[in-house]
Formats: structure tokens, sequence, C-alpha cells
């Protein structure tokens, strides 16, 4: 395989079509983009688009299987699964004696919950006192599999600590054939109630999960492509197909995270919120110090231990009807002119659009009668974002959405006679209220994540990009763009998504042992599922209100080297800063510096207090990826790092009624950042610095970016 032919393909599996494209494995420039109807009818089912797709991408790209080195997929499959209701029913084996049978046995109510509109989950429930007595426990596994289990699932209390009763099920249950899981595979976290419930969903979709798995394995193997298959997890990374195979559940509202994995991974944002909008609703979710936002997830209207990107979906898309009451504008969506079956007013032609004259309708049965279309002579149309962003010139020549922007000011042109404005204010009062509601979530997810409105970017993705991003960024005060390629990000995300797990442990009172052993853990988990040992990234935060640890790695199935052509030179870089800065650029001065990035900083005067120094990080293609408001920075190597984190993290240690706070630590090393900042306790945050560097020469430079704590 020659290097400059390497590609990395990445499948988007949606309702409707399968999207699919190349990127470049050295520049990752987009190469080639194909989209056919997702199969979900055909005897192979949704991996006969797969492998379809996969054959016309390569043509298109000039390439063959071999230039294939990574391929991965993202699937609405599991999502659709749960919405439908298409589960398997679930053989929950509780186990317990004494007061712990109490509870164990409650767990049978999990078959009261509703997966679908009238439809329940489908579960049969056995109970064994000691998990140890093969005999009770072959009687309890027959038992749920004569009552119709295609799947077995073992639970325990303190099954996280004492995880041999769970196995001791599963040992007799595989001679049954089925799938089989135990809670505590599930999941590490304490709470025997949500801990199995996540365990009983997930096992509900792992048949159906399991076959497809199988059929798109063996297909893409058929295809000649020997790189590993790989899928789209929901919190933005991705996973091996053996991993999928033991939780399926991950893949579950997977489609948001990989429009913002291709947000992140292609546009290179480092603090920001990322729009991915579509004909009927906009995906907002957040980045925040390079990281993807995520939370533990609400699954069949119940909280889980999920965890999955933080998104919230707002009905307003490029589709999205026009609202009018009493000469006003009142809204524009949730109803889209694609549910309403109509054109948009703007892809019609200055002869369809003649005559044309207002009139409102209800979309649908139920819906209120006040929502915006066109009778002309050419039939009847909707007025939608789409058409307001074209009159105002806020969609460029190429875009997806493009039209011809004297058709777009015809089509508005009636609703503006009957406002009693001209056309560019008609197209603004449609803007305006259509990024109203989004932009009332955006400033929430601003305010909770506490994002730096002078660092923070608006990134539009999906088709309609261009119809909500654009005028909220103005609106907001805040930079916005729209991404390369926007309308298929989410290919693009899943091409270049990376290899993640976490690992989460409630360990009251961890000591450095403890902390170092679930980072390890978390780092072999995504070397073992392809990723590159020498490029691994590992993220630890611990919470000591709810004695959790948590580690967060990441890695790529390869050590991607850039084409350094595209990097940006002195100036740029600088311009990069004082502008995020908003500094004068003779104000801004170098700090310090890697080969990979270079820090900038400038000083911030105040009356009656200390001065502070806002830091930014800046990385060889110019973008900033961090920001700091107030950071002490220090210049060292490998070999002396030890004494000199030691006595920053001394220095900058506050004590106070809340414990010992260690500061905020940032490592650049090599090409990374590694972000300490989820260490509170200063001995554990020293271990960990350590750990992150005891494979680098001594000689290598490290720059060190402390934040102290309020």
């Amino acid at each position: 395989m020659s290097p400059d032919r390497r590609v990395r393909v990445g499948i988007d599996v949606g309702g409707t079509f399968t999207d699919a494209v190349a990127v470049d494995a050295t520049t990752l420039e987009l190469v080639g983009q194909v989209k056919v109807p997702t199969s979900h009818h055909h005897e192979d089912g949704v991996a006969h688009g797969i492998v379809q797709a996969l054959g016309r991408l390569l043509e298109q790209a000039g390439r063959t299987p071999a230039d294939v080195t990574f391929l991965a997929h993202g699937t609405t499959q599991a999502t659709n699964a749960l919405l439908e209701g298409d589960v398997a029913k679930v053989g929950l084996i509780g186990i317990g004696t004494g007061a712990g049978a109490v509870f164990t046995r409650r767990l049978a109510a999990f078959g009261k919950l509703e997966v679908a509109p009238g439809k329940r989950l489908p579960l049969v429930y056995a109970h064994v006192a000691d998990p140890f007595d093969s005999d009770a426990v072959r009687a309890a596994v027959t038992r749920v599999q004569q009552e119709g289990a295609h799947v077995i699932v073992a639970t325990e209390p303190f099954g996280v600590d004492r995880p041999e009763g769970e196995q001791a099920v599963l040992d007799v249950a595989r001679s049954t054939g089925l799938p089989v899981a135990a809670a505590h595979e599930i999941t590490s976290l304490y709470g025997l109630h949500k801990r199995t419930r996540t365990a009983v969903v997930n096992a509900a979709i792992l048949p159906r999960m399991l076959a497809t798995a199988d059929l798109v394995d063996s297909s893409i193997t058929k295809a000649g492509v020997t790189a590993p298959l790989m899928v789209m997890r929901c919190d933005g990374g991705v996973m091996s197909l053996d991993e999928m195979r033991r939780r399926p559940l991950l893949t579950v509202l997977s489609g948001p995270a990989a429009g913002v994995a291709g947000a992140l991974m292609r546009e290179r944002i480092s603090e920001g919120v990322f729009l991915e909008t579509g004909g009927t609703s906009t995906d907002i979710s957040v980045v925040r110090r390079g990281k993807v936002a995520v939370r533990h997830a609400t699954i069949l209207g119940k909280a889980s231990y999920l965890n999955a990107l933080d998104v919230r979906t707002v009905g307003v898309g490029g589709g999205s009807m026009v609202r009018v009451s009493g000469g006003k504008v009142t809204g524009v969506g949730p109803r889209s002119a694609h549910i309403a079956g109509l054109p948009y007013a703007c892809f019609a032609s200055l002869g369809e659009l003649r005559d044309a004259k207002v009139t409102t309708v209800r979309p649908m049965d139920g819906d209120p009668d006040d929502h915006v279309v066109l009778d002309a002579a050419g039939g009847r149309f909707a007025v939608t974002m789409t058409c307001a962003a074209n009159a105002l010139g806020r969609v460029p020549e190429g875009d997806f959405a493009h039209c011809d922007p004297e058709v777009a000011r015809a089509a508005l042109a009636p609703l503006a006679a009957v406002l009693g404005m001209d056309v560019v204010g008609a197209a603004r009062a449609v803007l305006d209220a259509g990024t109203a509601s989004v932009r009332a979530v955006v400033d929430t997810m601003i305010r909770d994540y506490r994002l730096g409105r002078e660092t923070a970017v608006l990134v539009g993705g999906g088709g309609g990009a261009a119809a909500v991003t654009p005028h909220l960024a103005r609106a907001a005060g805040l930079e916005g763009r729209v991404a390369r390629h926007h309308e298929v990000i989410s290919p693009i995300g899943v091409a270049l998504a990376l290899v993640r797990e976490q690992v989460e442990r409630i360990i009251p009172g961890a000591t450095q042992e403890h902390i170092l052993a679930v980072r390890g853990e978390a780092e072999r988990a995504v070397v073992a599922q392809g990723a590159a040992a020498d490029g691994v990234e590992v993220e630890v935060t611990v919470d000591p209100q709810t004695s959790t640890v948590r580690a967060v790695a990441t890695g790529a199935t390869e050590l991607r080297t850039r084409d350094r052509a595209h990097r940006a030179d002195d100036a740029e870089r600088l311009r990069a800063a004082a502008a995020s800065l908003k500094a004068q650029e003779a104000r801004v001065k170098i700090l310090a510096g890697t080969d990979a990035y270079t820090v900038y900083g400038t000083e911030v005067r105040r009356r009656l207090r200390a001065g502070r120094q806002p830091v930014r990080v800046v990385d060889a293609d110019g973008v900033v990826r961090l920001g700091v408001s107030d950071a002490r920075v220090k210049a060292t190597t490998v070999g002396a790092a030890g004494e000199a984190l030691a006595a920053l993290v001394r220095e900058a240690t506050s004590y106070g009624d809340g414990g010992v706070r260690a500061p905020a630590v940032r490592l650049l090393v090599g090409g990374r950042i590694a972000d300490l900042s989820g260490v509170l306790e200063p001995e554990a945050l020293l271990a960990l610095a350590r750990s992150e560097l005891r494979a680098r020469a001594a000689d290598e430079p490290v720059v060190a970016v402390v934040e102290s704590r309020a």
C-alpha cells in the first residue's frame, strides 16, 4: 500500500440514506463521498447498503480495498430498535438471600418499562439464592429459556465488588447457546437498580446487533478490506466490533456524536458549540477544552449509566415552516416542509412562483392553522428557514442548500407584503424567530459548561447549517462558521474518530495506586481495540463528593502524520492568539513552546486587585487548542519536570473549608495536551504527571500550564 493512497473510510447509516466518505489518511482531506438508500429490507439488512456504499466510494476515489487503513460505521439501528420496541425478550436472573433477595426480586418490575407506545420491555425473571449451586442455577436458566428469553442477564447486589456470583451464573447459562451478560460487565458503578436496568436494556438489543455485526463483518471481509471494522459510540469515539458485540448499548444515541466528532477532528474546535442542522431539527452539543461534553443518558425515560454525548435537540431546521398570526411572524417549526409533503418555495422557478399568494394551513391533523404556504401558478410551496437564509445571501454558492437568490427573494416577497415590510426585513424576521429557540439552548449550554464567550465558536454542520448558524452567530455576538463539507460532517466524523474507552469506579478514599490503576485500565482497553500505544491520551477525573474515579482514554488506530505544507506561520499563530485574547498583537507575547504548540499570554491589570495573565495555546495549524483566563506557564524538560511541577503545585494549591484543591494542570508534551485538571489531590496529581512522562526522553521539552482554582 502506497502511503499517499491510504484512506480512512467513514460510513453513516441513517434511517433513509447511508452516506460514506473517504478521507486521505495523511492530509485528512475529503477525497470521495457517496449516498445510497439504507437497505433495511434487504436479506442482509443494512450490511448490504454499507458494502454497496463502500464499493461506489472506492471507485469514485480511485482506491482499492487494500488502501483502506481505517473503516468505521455509525448506525441508528440500536436507537431505532428502542424507539420501535423491536427488542429481544430478556431473561433476568437475580441473585441473593435475606435482605439482598428483597432488592433483586424487585427488579422483575423492569418488565413494566415502556420501550415504545403500547409496548413494554419483554422480560422474564428467575431467582437463585446461591449462585454456586449449579443445579439451582440450571433450573433458573431453563425456566427463563422456556418462557422465551433470547438473552440472559445475571445481577447481584455488590456484584461490582464481588463479581464471582454473576460469573458463576453465566458459566451455566452459556450452555444454552444464548447471548449472556453480567450487570457488572456493562458498568462498574454502584446502584443495583440503575446498573441492572442499564444491563437489561443493553441485553434487549444484543441479539439483533450481534446478527448485524456478523453480517457487516463478513461482508466487509468479502469485499477485500483487511482493516479492522470499528463502530461509532455515543460519546464521540469508536470501538472495536468485539466491544460492540459486548456492549451494543454504546451505539444508542450515536447519531449526533458522529457530527460533533467530525467538527472536533476536522474543524479543530477547542471550545465552542456544534450545531448539526437537518431539515427538521438542530442537535446542539458542546466541545470544551478540545473534548466533547458527555453525561449519563436517559434511556426509556429513566436515568442510566450510559455515557453519551450531551446533545439537546430543538425543532428548528432548514425546512422548518414559518408561522404567522396577526400580521407578525410568531414562530418557526417544529413542523417542516418535508413532513408536510411540500417543496421549498426557494427551490421553485420564478415561473412557478408567479401570482403567489400567502395562505395559512394545518400541515398535519391537529397542527395549528398558522403555517405559511404560497399558492402559486406552479402549485403550493412552503416558506422555510432556507428560503429566508438564501434571500439574505447567507447561503454561499456550491452549498448543499444554495438556490438562486432572486427566486428566494421572490418567495419571501408575498410574506413581506403581509408583514408590512421589505423582503430583507421579512427574511430577518423569519431567521430571528427560527433561531430564538436555538439561541436559548446555546446560551444555556455556554453557561452550564462555563465556556468563555471570547473563545467559544459556533460551528454548523448538516445540510441545513447555513439556515441557522450564520444568523445565530450574528445575533449572539459569537464567532461562527459553517463546517467544510458540512452536509457529510457525520460520516467524516466517523472516519476521523478516535478509539475511546471510559472506565469508572467508585473508590472511597482513592489512593494514588487506585487512580493509576483506573488510568492504566482505560489505556489498555483502547490499545486492545487497536489504538497505537504511543499516541494514547488519558484524562482522569476524581470526584471527591461521589468517590468516583473516571478515566477517559482516546487514541488513533495509527500514528497519523499531517502534511506540514499547510502549517501556519508565526504571524498567523500570533494573530489567532491575539484575536482570542481580545488584545492587540503588540501586547501578546510568547511564553513558551514545543514543536507542536506555542503558548501566548498577555497581562490584564486590575484596580485594587492583582493582575492576571490570560493564556492561549495555539497548535501548528494556527488553531487555539486551550484557553485559560489566568495561568502560570513553566517551560522545562521531562528530566526536570518532577521537581518543577512539585514546586508549581505546592505554590498554587489552595486550602479552605472545602479541603485541599490542587491547581488545574495541563502538560504540553510531544503532540499532546495532557489534561490533569480533573484531580484535586496534589500527590495524586503529581503521580499522574509522572505517569504521563515516564516513557519519554529526559531532554524532551515539557510546558506546564498551571491554573489556580478559586
